[in-house]
């Protein structure tokens, strides 16, 4: 595929979600509930397509098609373990984020664990955790693009070009409207991401089927995909991070803040659900599809570009744009989120004063410092995209006891939230860079046991926060009314 046509598909899908962006602004003056939230007033359809393009990144197209290219059939496995966790996790805790952020004003998802604990050092604790992590996990958006604009354009278009390229848009598409913006260009991209991936399995179907169909050549050539080939601990190390993503990344946790009602609630769990398991399985399809027309790639992670090059350029051109729209509906809720947590819990933490408007303006200046940081990241081009993704995740993970004690435990305290999240973290960050696996476990697993060893025994010799009874019984109580 040519570089013009390239970015002429680019300058489209541009022009289109900037004037969605653009139109998506508020008259009057803005405050931090509308740029971050969108005043609490999304609907079903808006909330549903948002978390799904959150979610589902350049790490499915890319990503999770290089892994099926490498592994078949077990990254199935894996990414179903991460829907249905999901939604089990939105089932349980929507509501009562929901509920927590309209009774209580909350913004933040680190807000909610300093409301929760009374200790604003617990928010900046954690805010400065997921900063360290979610860096990395940005940048992979960056390297999806990277690669495919590399590679379809052979060269002409180099790697670096197209991570600036990504990183623009996201700008963009973030810095006007804030969560509205964001929501609505999502909106817009998940559906390009879900029709382009019918589009191309469409086709290579009709392909497959002239060549004496799909199953019978994949059972053929490659039967040893359709086997489990994954060790307990390898399956453990990459799963368990994204089995509870839904409540440990504060970029899909914020989008819980955000339905203008119950009904939308439900809308956006169903939603997702459905967009969810309908592009997993289109995604390790293409993977095994990948595996008999393209075999042998030294990097999975070009299983999809090369794939791309091997389909009319009206299919391609669209998939491109698609793969381009999910790392961007990832990036710029990350990017969104983050400059939040800074703004809220960390320069808010420290200048207890500071006014809204101030505030607001210090946010949206640290998105500029958070894009430079996932640019350069991006530029090391560390390890498979799904791999690295994981591992982000994992030290994300840490997070799981103390968001499951500010909702269940009554006896959970500050400093037990603090101490899990500081030494959970600590320990998945040594073990990741010293690239230690005791006994053969990956670092997200000793990280939660450390973390939640850590919350549970700390929380029993340390003050229980005053309130702690009557926010969980509050929560409680909303939602046996409303739900």
């Amino acid at each position: 595929m040519s570089a013009s046509i390239l970015m002429f598909s680019i300058g489209i899908w541009f022009v289109a979600g900037s004037y969605i962006s653009y139109t998506s602004r508020v008259s009057g003056k803005v405050d931090l509930a509308e740029y971050f939230l969108g005043s609490r007033r999304i609907d079903g359809f808006i909330s549903a397509m948002t978390y799904s393009a959150t979610t589902y990144s350049a790490f499915m197209m890319v990503g999770l098609v290089g892994l099926t290219y490498r592994y078949g059939v077990a990254a199935l496995g894996f990414e179903l373990m991460y829907l249905v966790g999901t939604v089990f996790l939105l089932i349980l805790f929507a509501p009562r984020y929901w509920i927590a952020g309209k009774k209580y004003n909350l913004i933040s998802p680190s807000e909610l664990l300093s409301f929760r604990y009374e200790n604003k050092a617990v928010g900046a604790v954690n805010t400065m955790l997921c900063l360290v992590m979610l860096v990395p996990y940005a940048s992979v958006q960056l390297m999806g693009a990277g690669y495919l604009v590399e590679t379809l354009s052979d060269g002409a278009l180099s790697y670096t070009t197209g991570t600036i390229i990504a990183a623009i848009v996201t700008f963009v598409f973030c810095w006007w409207a804030g969560l509205r913006s964001v929501a609505r260009t999502d909106a817009l991209q998940a559906i390009i991401m879900l029709v382009a991936s019918i589009a191309l399995i469409g086709y290579l179907t009709s392909k497959f089927s002239d060549a004496g169909g799909f199953r019978q050549m994949l059972v053929a050539n490659k039967g040893e995909l359709l086997r489990i080939n994954w060790s307990p601990s390898f399956f453990i190390g990459l799963t368990l991070p994204w089995t509870f993503f839904a409540v440990t990344n504060p970029q899909v946790v914020q989008r819980l803040f955000i339905p203008k009602d119950r009904s939308s609630i439900r809308k956006m769990i169903l939603g997702f659900s459905y967009f969810g398991f309908v592009y997993t399985v289109i995604c390790c399809l293409l993977g095994l599809m990948a595996a008999l027309l393209i075999p042998g790639l030294s990097l999975p992670d070009n299983a999809m570009p090369m794939l791309l090059k091997r389909v009319p350029v009206s299919v391609s051109v669209i998939v491109f744009v698609s793969i381009l729209a999910a790392a961007v509906s990832t990036m710029n809720s990350i990017v969104l989120t983050l400059s939040n947590m800074f703004g809220r819990d960390l320069l808010k933490a420290l200048l207890p004063s500071i006014s809204e408007e101030s505030e607001l303006r210090a946010s949206k200046m640290i998105m500029i410092v958070i894009m430079i940081a996932c640019l350069l990241f991006a530029q090391l081009r560390l390890d498979l995209i799904v791999v690295l993704s994981s591992l982000a995740s994992g030290g994300l993970l840490v997070q799981l006891p103390a968001v499951l004690g500010a909702f269940f435990w009554k006896r959970a305290t500050a400093k037990g939230a603090m101490a899990s999240i500081l030494l959970g973290g600590l320990t998945v960050g040594y073990m990741s860079v010293t690239n230690l696996k005791f006994l053969g476990q990956w670092p997200a697993v000793w990280g939660l046991l450390v973390a939640a060893f850590s919350f549970i025994l700390v929380s029993l010799h340390t003050k229980v926060p005053d309130t702690a009874n009557q926010f969980i019984d509050e929560l409680k109580d909303e939602i046996s009314v409303r739900f």
